[in-house]
Parts: structure tokens; C-alpha cells; sequence
């Protein structure tokens, strides 16, 4: 195992076991009883050199200093922790946070693995493939009880075989607003197009679609995209787009998911989906 790959599996596990810990700050801040796990020891890899080194130091320390009491300030300090740790790991890291940070969104990329796309869509749908680089993933819901009742939750989508009724292929260009949009909230909040930010928040969506290469091809539930592969999401707004529907219509934990646009991303040896999500 070569030490890039010792280093992402030690950034790996801090930001796991972060996650974990936030889980439970989270319950105590609720006054609800949980399981605070005991800190991991750290790496031999933290003693080394170089930034994935450096990061594992600095990871380890800012924990040791997070007050555990009262829980409000504990779950506020390793939430912290956690964002910065994952914003420091890269550049796209970075740009998704700025991007998709405080909507509804499910954003996961995954290995490409089959002719047909869609099965690998399938499977980032139903949290079976990890990240190929490390990278971020934004998933609400991957321990929500919610998946009891729907595995892929909030996804319930169709075969692989019915994709291709329910996909329509973007432009790079439709597709950079395709994601930049998704920065808006589907109730409330100002729209992209309104904001002095919009050059900037496009610029992000940039950067997270750069992952995928020259050649990487979009397609989108949007229905305007059939006739309008260059469509400009961000002047019609996240509210002015019928969709293909890819989310479950069950009523589950007082939520009805009612709004949704999707992307998915394809390069030769990777699948990005990014997808906005309204819920009341």
C-alpha cells in the first residue's frame, strides 16, 4: 500500500469517527441519551510529512480541545472540526461546501464500473460504493430510519433500464447552472441570478464538474432539457423546472419529499450525482 493510499485511509477514519461523534453531540444538545465514542489513537502517519500529515496533526489536536460539556458547545466545536477538517482535504471539497453546504442536497461520486451507467447511479443511490478519492459526500440521509422503509431513501428510483426515459443530456454549459442552482432553497431565499455571489457560485459548479474530466457527459431529470440541452437553470430559477420523478412519494418522519432536479455526471471511470431536494 503506498503511503497516498495509508494517508486517505487515516483521513478517512478521523473524518468517520468526527461524524460519529457529532451524531451523538448532536443527541445530547437534544437531551436525548447516546453513545459518546472514545478518541481513536491517533496514526503513525500524523508523525510524518507532508499536507495529509499535517492535516492528521491538526485534526487531532483541535479535537483534544473541544470542551465536552455543555452539549450545545460540544456538538458546535467537533461540527466545526469536521467541516474543516473535509474543507482542507481538497479544492473540490472546498467548492462543494461553499456550493451545497446549507440546502437539501445529496451530492456522491462513485467508481464507474458498468457499459450502462445507470447501475452505477443505482448503486451511489443505495450507498454501496465509497468515494474512489476520498473525497466529500453530502448525504443526509445515509442514517436515517427512513432507509428501514426505503433502502435507496430519499431516492426511489426506477431499473437501470428506466433511466433513459426519465434523463435528458445537458451541455457543459447547462449543466454548470444545472448545479450552481441548487445553492437556492426551493421555499424562501433568494435566487442565484439575484445574487451578488452568482459569478462566484457558478465558478464552484465549475470546479466540481472539472472532476470529471474534458470528456464527461451530463444528463438531468429536468423535462426543458429534451428540447433545450443548453438550458440556463439559473435564469429560470430552481422553482421553474418540471422533472422526471427519482424520489420516493412515501410519507415517512412527517416529510413529503416534493421537489426535486437532479444531475449526474459520467466520465470514463467515474458517476457524479448531485440532487436537489425539496421537503415540507
Amino acid at each position: 500500500m503506498s503511503t497516498a493510499d495509508e494517508d486517505r485511509i487515516a483521513l478517512d477514519l478521523l473524518d468517520a469517527h468526527l461524524e460519529e461523534l457529532w451524531r451523538a453531540a448532536c443527541e445530547l444538545r437534544r437531551g436525548n441519551r447516546a453513545v459518546v465514542p472514545g478518541p481513536p489513537r491517533e496514526p503513525a502517519g500524523a508523525a510524518g510529512y507532508g499536507a495529509a500529515a499535517e492535516l492528521l496533526r491538526w485534526g487531532y489536536r483541535r479535537l483534544d480541545t473541544v470542551p465536552r460539556a455543555p452539549a450545545d458547545v460540544f456538538a458546535r466545536g467537533v461540527g466545526e472540526t469536521l467541516r474543516e477538517l473535509r474543507r482542507r482535504r481538497s479544492r473540490w471539497n472546498e467548492a462543494a461546501l461553499r456550493l451545497l453546504e446549507d440546502p437539501y442536497v445529496f451530492l456522491a461520486t462513485g467508481p464507474r464500473r458498468h457499459e450502462d451507467w445507470a447501475e452505477d447511479v443505482l448503486a451511489l443511490m443505495h450507498r454501496e460504493v465509497p468515494d474512489p478519492r476520498g473525497w466529500l459526500r453530502i448525504d443526509h440521509d445515509r442514517t436515517d430510519d427512513a432507509r428501514h422503509t426505503v433502502p435507496a431513501y430519499p431516492f426511489e428510483p426506477p431499473p437501470a433500464a428506466g433511466f433513459q426515459d426519465r434523463l435528458h443530456e445537458l451541455e457543459p454549459a447547462g449543466a454548470v447552472t444545472a448545479l450552481a442552482v441548487m445553492a437556492e432553497e426551493w421555499e424562501g431565499g433568494r435566487p442565484v441570478r439575484d445574487r451578488p455571489e452568482r459569478d462566484a457560485l457558478l465558478a464552484e459548479a465549475r470546479i466540481l464538474l472539472e472532476r470529471y474530466g474534458p470528456d464527461a457527459r451530463f444528463w438531468t431529470n429536468a423535462r426543458d432539457a429534451a428540447s433545450e440541452p443548453a438550458r440556463d437553470f439559473v435564469r429560470a430559477g430552481l422553482k421553474g423546472t418540471g422533472v422526471h420523478r427519482f424520489l420516493t412519494d412515501a410519507y415517512v418522519n412527517g416529510l413529503d419529499l416534493l421537489e426535486e432536479l437532479g444531475l449526474v455526471a459520467v466520465s470514463g471511470d467515474e458517476v457524479g450525482v448531485f440532487w436537489s431536494i425539496g421537503a415540507y
